[in-house]
């Protein structure tokens, strides 16, 4: 199917936003939004902002997030069946990753409707590069677990594939979470990314010992991703 065969018809197009900086986002992204005939989106108020930013008002949004991505699915599937072109936007970087987007697909790919998938921002991609960790092998873990227990076990894994593990990670247990590490492999190499792409975007590289003091004195705050390495 050519490129221009795929942008005619009913269909369903998963387009990535920006992951923090209203400006990262595709020529072709911005083209395809405002050629939809609605867009669905994981939070309508947060879309918004970056939609009014670009210029494209007046276009029809509907609720697409976890809770109801089941039972919404369906629908939008059989609205593109009919002859719509739908896009789906999370709040930020790549549906699917860690975002709703998963079960639009399968629900696509059980029906037999066309869809697009646009490439875009990526924390996970971004964190890694930035981290100066190795990167010709990697495995992304989404988001570590709440108990500390599976938080340890998840990164011990990940240590022992020899691969680069990448984590997203809350604010509020990274402290918590840096002080596991410090104990099952203080000789690690590590990187905590916050607030990629923003105006307080910062890198902390180093031991966990070493990133842990930090965070220690520092109030947590923003969103992160944790990278580590057995070196």
């Amino acid at each position: 199917m050519s490129a221009e065969e795929s942008e005619v018809g009913g269909r369903i197009i998963l387009v990535p936003t920006p992951i923090g900086n209203l400006g990262d986002i595709t020529l072709r992204a911005i083209e395809v939004l405002k050629s939809v005939d609605r867009i669905a989106c994981e939070d309508t108020r947060r879309s918004g902002i970056l939609l009014a930013h670009h210029g494209i008002t007046g276009k029809p949004l509907v609720s697409l997030h976890e809770h109801n991505e089941s039972r919404k699915s369906p629908e939008l599937v059989a609205a593109a069946q009919s002859g719509e072109r739908i896009a789906f936007i999370s709040d930020a970087g790549m549906p699917g990753v860690s975002d709703p987007g998963y079960r639009l697909v399968q629900a696509c790919l059980e029906q037999g409707v066309p869809f697009d998938v646009l490439p875009g921002p990526s924390a996970v991609l971004t964190a890694l590069i930035g981290s100066g960790l190795p990167c010709h092998a990697f495995r992304f873990g989404g988001f570590l677990s709440v108990k500390s227990g599976k938080r340890k076990t998840a990164m011990m894994n990940a240590l022992n594939s020899g691969e680069t593990g990448i984590f997203f990670e809350s604010p509020h247990r990274i402290v918590s979470t840096l002080q596991i590490l410090s104990e099952i492999a203080p000789d690690a190499k590590i990187c905590v990314a916050r607030e990629l792409t923003k105006k307080f975007e910062t890198y902390h590289r180093g031991s966990p010992g070493e990133v842990l003091e930090w965070f220690e004195s520092h109030t947590p705050k923003g969103e992160m991703v944790l990278l580590i390495n057995a070196g």
